[in-house]
C-alpha cells in the first residue's frame, strides 16, 4: 500500500514507476530466521557473572537464555536494556570475537540515575534482562577511519574503547589505538589492570595513557598522543566533555570530520541550547496529549521520558537523538528539538521529531 505522504516527495512518479517495474520480477526472499538471528528485535538474556570494577561500577556478563549464539556486533556498539517501564543503552565492553558466548555490559552508578542504580543494587546472577540486538554507529570503519586511531575517554566512556582494544588484541590486523583516559582519581579507573596488560602485551598496536584528576586539554592531548594529522579521534564520556574536547581538538588544528562522538543521552539542560526560546521557563508545565492520554509535564523533561511515565511507550534505543526509533509526529503545538537530533529533511517538513531529545514548549498533541 502506498504511503499517504509519498506523493509529496520530489521525483515520486519516477520512483513509483521503478518500484512497479521491480515488483513484476520474481523476488527471492531472505529467510526470516536469518534476519532474526543477526538483527533480533529483542534478546532474552540471563546474568551469568557479575564483576566489581570500581566502587561505583559493575560488569554484568550476559548469556542468551535459550543457549543459542548471540548476534554479532562491531566494537563500540551497544544494546538497549529494558527495565522498570523504560530503557537505557549500554555499550558492550566485550570484544566482538566473544559475541557468540556472551556480552559484557559495564554499568557505572549515576547519582540519582534510575536505571544504573537499579541494575547495580538489585541485579543478581541468574536474573533475566530483555535487550535489543546490538546497534549504533560508534564503531571503527576501516574504509573511512584508517588504522591509526586515538580515543579520548572520560569515566565510563572507556567501555566502547575497551571493546575496540579487545578486538585489536584478538586480531592480527595492523590497527593501532592510543587511548587517553581521564579519571577523577586512581580508585575511579575502570579496567585499569586489563588496560595496562593490553598495552604491555601489544606495545606496537595498543597504547594507554591515564590522566588522573586533570582535564584532557589541548596541551595534554598533544603531548601524549602526538601529531593528530590524518588520525581518527573517538570521544566518549560525560556530556560536558564533548564540547570541551571539540574545542581542544580544534585548537590543535584537527578537523571536525576526523572526530567521532558517541551519542550519550539527552541534554541535561536543553534551556542552554542557542535555539531554546528566550524567556521560556524550563520548569513550567505544559499539557501533552498522546494515544488518548493527557498529562502535564515540565518543558525541560524529554518527551520520551514523560510519555513513558504515563504508560505511553514508543520504541526506543539510543535515547540520544541518533537512531530515530522513537520518532513521533507533532500534530499540534510546538516542541524544542535538541541539537543532538539527527532529523531528516522529511521529518522537519512533516512535523516528525525524535521524542528522546524533544521538549514540549507549549501544549502539544503527539501521534505515536
Amino acid at each position: 500500500m502506498k504511503h499517504p505522504l509519498a506523493a509529496h516527495y520530489d521525483g515520486h512518479d519516477e520512483i513509483q514507476a521503478e518500484i512497479d517495474r521491480r515488483a513484476a520480477r520474481p523476488v527471492q526472499e531472505v529467510p526470516t530466521g536469518t534476519v532474526e538471528r543477526h538483527h533480533p528485535r529483542r534478546l532474552r538474556l540471563v546474568v551469568d557473572e557479575i564483576r566489581i570494577e570500581t566502587a561505583s561500577t559493575r560488569t554484568f556478563r550476559l548469556r542468551r537464555e535459550d543457549g543459542k549464539p548471540l548476534p554479532p556486533f562491531l566494537a563500540g556498539q551497544y544494546v538497549n536494556v529494558f527495565t522498570d517501564g523504560t530503557s537505557r543503552p549500554y555499550a558492550i565492553a566485550s570484544g566482538p570475537a566473544e559475541h557468540g558466548r556472551h556480552y559484557d555490559l559495564t554499568v557505572r552508578r549515576v547519582p540519582g540515575g534510575r536505571i544504573s542504580n537499579l541494575l547495580i543494587d538489585t541485579l543478581a546472577v541468574g536474573d533475566r534482562l530483555t535487550t535489543t540486538g546490538p546497534m549504533g554507529t560508534f564503531h571503527h570503519n576501516p574504509l573511512f577511519h584508517g588504522d591509526d586511531l586515538v580515543f579520548l575517554a572520560g569515566g565510563s566512556g572507556v567501555v566502547p574503547a575497551m571493546s575496540m582494544l579487545r578486538a585489536i588484541a584478538a586480531s592480527d590486523s595492523s590497527r593501532r589505538l592510543h587511548l587517553v583516559y581521564g579519571s577523577r582519581d586512581t580508585e575511579d579507573v575502570i579496567f585499569r589492570d586489563e588496560l595496562d596488560a593490553l598495552a604491555s602485551a601489544h606495545p606496537d598496536r595498543v597504547r594507554v595513557d591515564h590522566v588522573v584528576g586533570g582535564l584532557l586539554t589541548a596541551a595534554t592531548i598533544g603531548e601524549l598522543a602526538g601529531p593528530l594529522r590524518g588520525r581518527m579521534v573517538y570521544v566518549c564520556g560525560p556530556q560536558a566533555m564533548y564540547p570541551y574536547a571539540l574545542e581542544q581538538l580544534t585548537r590543535l588544528g584537527h578537523p571536525r570530520r576526523r572526530v567521532r562522538f558517541e551519542a550519550n543521552g539527552a541534554p541535561s539542560r536543553p534551556e542552554a541550547q542557542p535555539h531554546w526560546p528566550v524567556g521560556a521557563d524550563g520548569t513550567e508545565r505544559v499539557t501533552v496529549t498522546a494515544c488518548g492520554t493527557r498529562f502535564r509535564t515540565p518543558r525541560n523533561r524529554p518527551l520520551l521520558d514523560a510519555l513513558e511515565d504515563h504508560g505511553v511507550r514508543p520504541e526506543a534505543a539510543c535515547r540520544s537523538g541518533e537512531c530515530g526509533m522513537c520518532l513521533v509526529r507533532v500534530v499540534s503545538g510546538e516542541v524544542h528539538t535538541a541539537e543532538e537530533a539527527r532529523l531528516r529533511t522529511a521529518d522537519e517538513r512533516f512535523g516528525y521529531t525524535h521524542s528522546c531529545v524533544a521538549y514540549p514548549l507549549t501544549d502539544v498533541e503527539i501521534e505515536v
